[in-house]
């Protein structure tokens, strides 16, 4: 138990899904998860731990931005033995070529964030996914027949950025796909207490183009998006 988790010991799956959005984490537990029993509801951030598939798996939402998520996600890792941390949530994309529904599975996480700065100065670490659930993940969007691209993409402090799509033209130099909050911080964490991780976002909507998904378009996206995790976290997908 800590100030921000009822939890007891034990009550977390080692394969824990992560949603910003509480309300999505109940969504996913009611929808996919047998059994499934609420085992946090600290600030209204809902845990659930139940089973998928016949095995055992969590979902435990974050909030918004990488602060937030980083409190959960270290707690999670140190005193809840989560092993395995997939982020799921939504992203806005920065280039052309990545459309709306289309799922974006991170490779790496960029940021504008001043988070690691005191932890890994003087160096820039360079937050990269687990390779075995990125491999896991991109296998599962094929024999899904998803619109999937693997590659990198940003968490941003700012989500009303003034400056819009031109905040990000270092970045479309270099290849980076789209822009979120959280992966970063929950990449970083991971490889400072030796976890598996990977984000893998549904694209909500495209600062290029401008299109966004309607309210039905966006639920089939994310009923995609937490099919795909939800195999990749617990081994389910072949």
């Amino acid at each position: 138990m800590t100030p921000h988790n009822e939890a007891a010991a034990g009550d977390y799956a080692e394969a824990i899904l992560l949603p910003g959005d509480p309300l999505r984490a109940k969504w996913i537990a009611d929808t996919f998860l047998e059994d499934a029993r609420c085992v946090n509801k600290v600030r209204n951030c809902l845990g659930f731990t139940g089973r998928y598939k016949g095995r055992p798996v969590s979902v435990q939402a974050t909030g918004m931005g990488q602060p937030s998520l980083a409190i959960y996600v270290h707690e999670l890792l140190t005193l809840y033995g989560a092993r395995k941390l997939i982020r799921v949530g939504t992203c806005g994309a920065i280039v052309e070529g990545v459309r709306v529904r289309d799922i974006v599975i991170a490779m790496t996480a960029s940021t504008d964030s001043a988070m690691n700065v005191a932890v890994t100065a003087p160096w820039h670490f360079a937050p990269c996914a687990d390779f075995a659930l990125l491999r896991a993940a991109v296998a599962g969007a094929e024999r899904a027949g998803l619109r999937w691209h693997a590659g990198g993409i940003v968490s941003a402090d700012q989500f009303y950025n003034p400056a819009g799509l031109a905040a990000f033209e270092p970045l479309r130099a270099h290849g980076v796909l789209a822009v979120e909050m959280e992966a970063s911080a929950l990449y970083t964490l991971a490889a400072r207490h030796g976890a598996q991780a990977l984000a893998i976002c549904a694209v909500s909507d495209s600062l290029v183009t401008h299109e966004e998904l309607s309210a039905a378009e966006r639920q089939s996206s994310l009923e995609d998006m937490a099919r795909l995790a939800l195999d990749v976290a617990t081994g389910a997908g072949g």
